[in-house]
């Protein structure tokens, strides 16, 4: 099981959550969709849960944070430097949503969005690096921007998080690979074939024992399916949208691979 205990590198994404309107609810949801157990925060942290696999953490869910917010998963991404990457953000087109503020002693964070409206968030890790697990059922495995304008897009993150491209074969051609000091960490692209209605968001794959399980689960739990199960070279995935609206992607490995 790929774990970790050091803050991740400067530009990776390193944490998600997601709020809702009812986190007791959420769980009973989430827990047979990805296997998720879960430990409540407490009420002095507005019962912020963790989602864990194997007792480390994967990601959390916790209340909404103002009337009619929507439900979705942010994506945090790493920085050695909150007040430096909040500059960069607003110098090449982005807009700091909720400013540089402390969360206990566990670290500091932001909300953002890039130069499409893309909404992400950042972190900067004290006590608590992020995500403890990935790349394994139960945990965050990729992650997608999809963009209104992905070359606009490509420019933002490269500025502020040094992110650096790579095609994809067989993939759109606007759609590449992100890496963060040489490492792939992601993908950047256009909106894949949403409607033009559809904002630039970022878009989180959770890996599972089995996708089909899983979107039976998502249909028993009051979600809905959006796109089905397939098979393609990265693996069987599958996007469900939860009970609330929060829409997110699930992954497993193939049989053979």
């Amino acid at each position: 099981m790929p774990t970790r205990d050091t803050p991740w590198p400067a530009g990776t994404p390193c944490w998600l959550d997601l709020a809702v309107p009812d986190v007791r609810a959420a769980t009973e949801f989430y827990g047979p969709v990805i296997g998720w157990t879960f430990l409540d925060t407490g009420e002095d942290f507005g019962n912020y849960t963790m989602c864990q696999v194997n007792d480390r953490a994967a990601a959390a869910i916790g209340p909404l944070q103002a009337p009619g917010q929507p439900s979705f998963w942010t994506i945090y991404l790493a920085s050695d430097d909150l007040d430096s990457t909040a500059k960069l953000i607003v110098e090449h087109g982005g807009t700091v949503l909720a400013e540089p503020f402390e969360v206990a002693e566990f670290g500091r964070m932001l909300v953002a969005q890039d130069n499409t409206g893309g909404t992400f968030a950042v972190w900067q890790a004290k006590g608590e690096i992020g995500v403890q697990v990935y790349n394994e059922p139960g945990a965050l495995v990729w992650e997608d921007a999809r963009l209104t304008d992905a070359e606009a897009g490509k420019r933002f993150y490269a500025e502020v998080f040094g992110y650096t491209y790579e095609p994809v074969p067989g993939a759109p051609a606007d759609y590449s690979t992100f890496a963060v000091n040489g490492e792939v960490a992601g993908g950047i692209g256009g909106l894949m074939g949403a409607p033009e209605s559809v904002p630039s968001h970022w878009i989180a794959y959770f890996g599972v024992v089995d996708v089909d399980a899983s979107l039976a689960a998502v249909e028993r739990g009051g979600g809905t399916v959006a796109r089905g199960a397939e098979d393609t070279p990265f693996g069987r995935m599958a996007t469900v949208v939860d009970p609330w609206g929060a829409v997110f992607c699930v992954h497993s490995e193939l049989a053979d691979g």
